[in-house]
């Protein structure tokens, strides 16, 4: 995929059943170049609600399965129709190459210059660095200094008043789980006050 093609903003999706990701869903319709969504694999019934979703909406968004930690979690997800997997670890180079075989977006973790170099070198299509705000804003930029330019999501504290921040200082990409919406929003279904807090979140993103 032409990563000038994969939205700036990740939505991170952890612990929500199908219905609740299906309002996220309809929150979402019209912004799609903006925005992708994660699912992540600790969710109840987690490869059900991708397939569900993927089918609904997977012409329109990217769907992504999180929180894979193994080749096992990564073919389940990719069966399910998972476009990109993402996850808190450095992935394997056999995770990395099956996803690669399969057409899948791979989005490993990495904190460390080695770590990112390992990823980079097993063809990882974006390097998570996470938990981004344990690092200072700088680090992103001084990890390129000797490994050269590598696009780099921000995962893990980002929110609506620091995620200009990040895509400012060298992340072209970020996640972000509860800092667009609200829990309660997610769980009551309220398709309104998640359409408010998107429109809140994205026009901070674009000012």
């Amino acid at each position: 995929m032409d990563l000038t093609k994969f939205p700036k903003v990740t939505i991170i999706l952890r612990g929500y059943e199908y219905n609740q990701v299906r309002t996220v869903m309809e929150a979402l319709v019209g912004q799609e170049e903006h925005y992708a969504l994660e699912i992540t694999l600790n969710s109840p019934d987690v490869f059900e609600t991708i397939r569900k979703t993927a089918e609904e909406y997977g012409d329109r968004f990217l769907i992504g399965a999180g929180t894979v930690l193994n080749l096992e979690d990564a073919r389940k997800a990719v069966d399910a129709g998972a476009a990109f997997i993402l996850s808190p670890v450095v992935l394997s180079e056999e995770v990395i190459s099956f996803c690669k075989n399969k057409g899948v977006l791979t989005v490993p973790a990495a904190m460390t210059p080695s770590e990112v170099h390992s990823l980079k070198e097993a063809g990882a299509d974006i390097i998570k660095i996470f938990p981004a705000t344990s690092v200072d804003i700088s680090h992103f930029n001084a990890l390129m200094g000797p490994l050269g330019v590598t696009p780099f999501m921000a995962v893990g504290g980002v929110n609506q008043d620091n995620a200009n921040t990040f895509l400012e200082n060298g992340a072209q990409f970020v996640g972000i789980g509860s800092g667009i919406f609200e829990k309660e929003d997610i769980q009551a279904c309220n398709v309104n006050n998640l359409k408010k807090s998107l429109a809140a979140f994205h026009e901070k993103l674009s000012s």
